[in-house]
C-alpha cells in the first residue's frame, strides 16, 4: 500500500453524528500516512461496539487506531486521562514520520489534546446524587458558581462538577485554560443539511436496532452498573424503560432517534464556537468527492 504524503500537521475530523467522519478518517490516513486517535469519549470502552457506532476491525482496512476499547465498563475514564493518553499518541505518530489524525464527537476531548487546557488529576472521591433531582442539583452548583455554564438536563455533568468541587475546593468552570493552540493543526468540519442529516441519524438508530441495539443494550441493563460507560452513551438509558416494562420498543427507538438529532445540534454549537472548522457539505451520493475536496484543501497550505 503507497505510504501516502507525509504531512506537517495533525488533521482533525469533527462534526455531529452520522455525517461520515469514520469514512473520511481513513481516505485521508491512506492519502497522508497517517494513523487515526479516537475523539469519541465512549468509545473508550470495550463491550459497548453498537450504541457507540464504533469502527470494527474489518472497517479500518489496515490503518492504525488508538484510544479505542481500552477500559472496562466499570472503570472511570476522565479528560484528564484523555489529555494525557492523546498527547501521548500524537508525540508518537509524529515521531514515525506519519500523521496523527483525530477524529470524534467529543469537542471537550479534541480540545483538551490540542490547546493549553490545564486539567487536575481527578481523585476517585465521588458521592452518591440518585435522591437528588436536576433542578436539586442545579440549585447547588449555582451555589458554588453562578456562571458555571452547564444546562440542569446535563445530569451527569452536574454531578461530575460538584464532585470536582469537593475534590479540589474549587468550581470546575475556575480550571486553568486557554485558546492557545498546542499543535499544527487543520480543523476539518463535516456538515449537511439539517433535514438530510436528521434522516441519516433515523437511518443509523435504525440498523443499529438491526445489528442487534436492544440485545446490547440489554446486557448493560442486567450488568446494573450505575457507570459513566452505560449511563452517558445514547442508545442505552432510553432503552431501559422498554427492559422495565414502562414503555414499548417503538416509543423508545423514537427517543433514541430525538436525543441523537438534539446531540447533533450541540455539537455543531460547540465546534463552531470552540474550534477553527472549516466545513465541508458532503456529498454522500459520491463521497470520493468530498474526500477530494478535504485533501485539495489541505494540500493547499503547502505542507505537504
Amino acid at each position: 500500500m503507497n505510504c501516502g504524503e507525509y504531512m506537517k500537521k495533525i488533521i482533525v475530523i469533527v462534526g455531529p453524528t452520522a455525517v461520515g467522519k469514520t469514512d473520511l478518517s481513513i481516505a485521508l490516513a491512506k492519502l497522508f500516512n497517517g494513523e487515526v486517535i479516537n475523539a469519541d469519549s465512549m468509545q473508550i470502552y470495550r463491550e459497548n461496539d453498537i450504541a457507540t457506532a464504533k469502527i470494527r476491525p474489518d472497517e479500518m482496512q489496515g490503518i492504525k487506531h488508538h484510544l479505542l476499547s481500552m477500559k472496562n465498563l466499570d472503570e472511570d475514564y476522565t479528560v484528564y486521562d484523555y489529555q494525557k493518553d492523546a498527547r501521548k499518541c500524537i508525540d508518537e505518530i509524529i515521531k514515525k514520520g506519519k500523521t496523527p489524525i483525530l477524529v470524534g464527537g467529543t469537542g471537550l476531548y479534541i480540545k483538551a489534546s490540542l490547546y493549553n487546557y490545564d486539567f487536575k488529576e481527578e481523585k476517585k472521591k465521588t458521592k452518591d446524587y440518585s435522591m437528588y433531582t436536576n433542578d436539586e442539583l442545579y440549585e447547588m452548583l449555582m451555589k458554588i458558581d453562578a456562571k458555571m455554564p452547564i444546562h440542569k438536563n446535563n445530569r451527569r455533568r452536574m454531578e461530575r462538577a460538584l464532585d470536582y468541587y469537593d475534590n479540589h475546593h474549587m468550581s470546575i468552570s475556575s480550571k486553568a485554560k486557554s485558546d492557545k493552540l498546542l499543535y499544527d493543526a487543520y480543523f476539518i468540519g463535516l456538515t449537511t443539511n439539517r433535514d438530510i442529516l436528521y434522516k441519516r441519524i433515523d437511518k443509523r438508530v435504525d440498523m443499529m436496532v438491526k445489528n442487534g441495539l436492544v440485545e446490547e443494550a440489554k446486557k448493560m441493563f442486567d450488568l446494573n452498573l450505575n457507570s459513566k460507560a452505560i449511563l452517558t452513551p445514547i442508545g442505552y438509558k432510553e432503552l431501559f424503560p422498554y427492559f422495565k416494562k414502562e414503555k414499548n420498543l417503538e416509543e423508545c427507538i423514537d427517543t433514541i432517534k430525538q436525543n441523537s438529532r438534539r446531540y447533533a445540534k450541540r455539537q455543531y454549537t460547540f465546534f463552531n464556537n470552540q474550534m477553527p472548522v472549516k466545513w465541508f457539505d458532503v456529498c454522500f451520493d459520491d463521497f470520493s468527492k468530498t474526500v477530494k475536496d478535504v485533501a485539495e484543501y489541505i494540500r493547499s497550505d503547502n505542507n505537504v
